[in-house]
């Protein structure tokens, strides 16, 4: 029982929020900076949807840092950080379903890909920051697409011939593609988010029945 007392306290503590919103920020970042700008790998519809959820982690994070003693910050950090998850999960199940459709040649699983996106109440995130949230490439497309004018350098270039059959956490095995990679990130997310809900939840419960 101590062990659930000693998780639920986590979610007051800053530190755990800070935490969620610094890996998010860092995953995020590693995207744009790297592998879309530096390495030329184009976002696709479902890829800025799944930066959408991820950026849903940020807010999470930021917003239970702010106070995280307080119920209403609390709770309302929580809900948001299951629901970027949650997005997160199916958002990337989808791509990777649409990847190994394109990679097996079946047409038909190539759907759900669009230039127009259609983020989740309506946000017009691809008109505020068209750089990171405007698709401009194809879903499944997961290799770097170096423009013929560009002039690489030597890590550059050994990263862009790495990755020239697609993004796979070790390249030579093809081992956990882009897609599953995110979707483990994602349910690690879910996973710790719920268990210090749940514990906190249980806490909580056991100091209004001692208290009647």
């Amino acid at each position: 029982m101590k062990s659930i007392e000693k998780i639920a306290a986590l979610t007051d503590r800053r530190v755990l929020w800070i935490l969620m919103a610094i890996i998010a920020l860092a995953l995020e970042q590693t995207a744009y900076q790297i592998f879309q700008k530096w390495l030329f790998m184009r976002p696709c519809e479902q890829c800025v949807y799944i930066r959408f959820s991820m950026f849903c982690l940020i807010i999470a994070g930021v917003a239970g840092a702010i106070k995280p003693e307080n119920v209403m910050l609390k709770s309302i950090a929580s809900i948001v950080a299951i629901y970027g998850a949650v997005k997160g999960i199916g958002f990337s199940l989808l791509l990777n379903k649409i990847h190994l459709a394109l990679l097996s040649g079946d047409p038909f699983g190539v759907q759900g890909c669009s230039y127009i996106p259609t983020f989740p109440f309506h946000l017009p995130l691809h008109k505020w920051f068209p750089s990171t949230f405007l698709p401009t490439g194809d879903c499944g497309i997961d290799y770097p697409i170096v423009p013929s004018d560009a002039v690489l350098g030597g890590m550059q270039k050994y990263l862009t011939d790495l990755y020239r059959d697609g993004w796979y956490l070790i390249p030579s095995r093809r081992f956990l593609n882009m897609e599953q990679a995110m979707l483990l990130c994602f349910g690690t997310f879910l996973l710790a988010i719920a268990v210090c809900l749940v514990s906190w939840i249980i806490v909580e419960m056991r100091k209004r029945r001692r208290s009647t």
